[in-house]
């Protein structure tokens, strides 16, 4: 039996997934809504603010944790597409909005976003 020693230890160099579904219920830090999460749930359906707690979606190592607020809303593929800031490293990431999304609210940050 032989053993190839390559130098490259997989475990620590693997990149990590760009996807975890990580389903867990939150109190939105805006508004104080109780969020019901999904899995795929990444801001609150009422006020459309979320936290930035992860580096790639679902997998929470982000350190920042600062609030994310809706900035823009945009139409892609007949899906809207709201772009959200951190209020405190100001990194900004694009997500899809849920049908649970508070479509009224998604409204006012489109019209606001044309002025």
């Amino acid at each position: 039996m032989y053993t190839i020693t390559t130098g490259y230890d997989w475990q620590v160099h693997m990149p990590a997934k760009k996807f975890q579904r990580t389903i867990e219920n939150f109190i939105c830090e805006n508004c104080e809504y109780a969020v019901t999460g999904n899995g795929y749930t990444n801001h609150c359906p009422q006020c459309l603010w979320g936290k930035h707690v992860d580096i790639n979606p679902g997998d929470r190592l982000e350190d920042c944790l600062g609030l994310m607020e809706p900035i823009a809303v945009e139409i892609k593929n007949d899906e809207y597409i709201i772009t959200h800031r951190c209020a405190k490293c100001n990194k900004e990431r694009r997500n899809k909005t849920s049908i649970n999304d508070n479509f009224d609210t998604i409204i006012s940050i489109s019209s606001r976003d044309q002025k």
